[in-house]
Parts: C-alpha cells; structure tokens; sequence
C-alpha cells in the first residue's frame, strides 16, 4: 500500500487528482492523506490556545467531507483510507517527523492549483514539500487521467451538487 499525502485547502478541486493518482498505482492500495500546512505562531496567547485546534475544522464544508467519502466508496477496491490532517511547524525538520510518523511514501504536488490560505498562520505546501528529501509527485488536478476518470468525476460532481 502506497500512502500519498496531497497539500489542500479544502476546495473540492483538490480532490481531482484522487481518480488519476488510484490508476497511477493500481493494482495497489492507496492511503490519502490530505493535509493544509500551518505555522506555529510565535504568539503566547495564540500557543495558549493550540489545544483548541479544531477550529481550523471549520473551514472544511460539508460537500469537501461528502466528496471524500464518495471517493472512498467509488473506488473501494483501490483506496484504502482518506483522512484529513492539519500539520503545524515551519521547519524541514518537524515536517520530516511528520511524514515519517504518518508513513508517507509520496507527496502529491498539484500543478496549476492555487493554494488559498485558510488564516494568516496558513503556509505554501511547496515550501517544505520541495526540501524535504521525499518523492514528489506531480499531477495537474484539472486534468484527471482518463475518460473513466472523467465520467466518474462527472456523477460525483452531480451527486454533491
């Protein structure tokens, strides 16, 4: 099983790339991880209040978690599990520790997304992803892999709207 981690900013666009990435590496399993970097900030009364975290929560909408799950069930055969992460540091270092805690073999770069920032302590994936020694995997999330890919993207998109 291959366990992929994909930067997202909780747009459903990012999720786009699932399709391509479980014919990428068919016949073998896959493991999501979809993960918004953040800094920690440097603000006492911000780190007193790390252990309320979950308010970053609300920035993923209901049709995002609706999406994932439909994916999950659309390719049973081939995902494993989709999961969503916060990863908070600004360093190589924690961000390796990171990767190797989740088991991440690759990390998923979407070519042509812009990434929103969610709140001012939100940070470019590229950053660390670029320096952090792991295999990099590039894939456009506008141009899913197949007419399959397509089709299925199609009545997913229909399904949730």
């Amino acid at each position: 099983m291959k366990t992929l981690l994909i930067p997202t900013d909780f747009n459903l666009a990012s999720l786009n790339c699932i399709p391509g990435l479980v014919q990428r590496y068919a016949p073998e399993k896959v493991e999501v991880i979809l993960v918004h970097m953040m800094k920690v900030t440097d603000n006492i009364g911000e780190l007193l209040m790390l252990s309320r975290r979950s308010s970053e929560y609300r920035h993923i909408s209901e049709d995002f978690y609706k999406a994932c799950s439909q994916l999950k069930q659309q390719y049973a055969d081939s995902i494993n599990n989709i999961r969503i992460e916060f990863f908070y540091g600004s360093t190589v270092a924690v961000f390796k520790n990171f990767l190797e805690a989740n088991e991440v073999d690759a990390i998923v770069m979407l070519e042509n997304y812009d990434y929103r920032m969610l709140n001012k302590n939100s940070s470019e994936p590229a950053l660390l992803a670029n320096r952090s020694g792991y295999e990099l995997v590039y894939t456009n999330c506008n141009e899913p892999a197949s007419a399959k890919a397509i089709a299925n993207q199609e009545d997913l998109i229909e399904e949730i709207a």
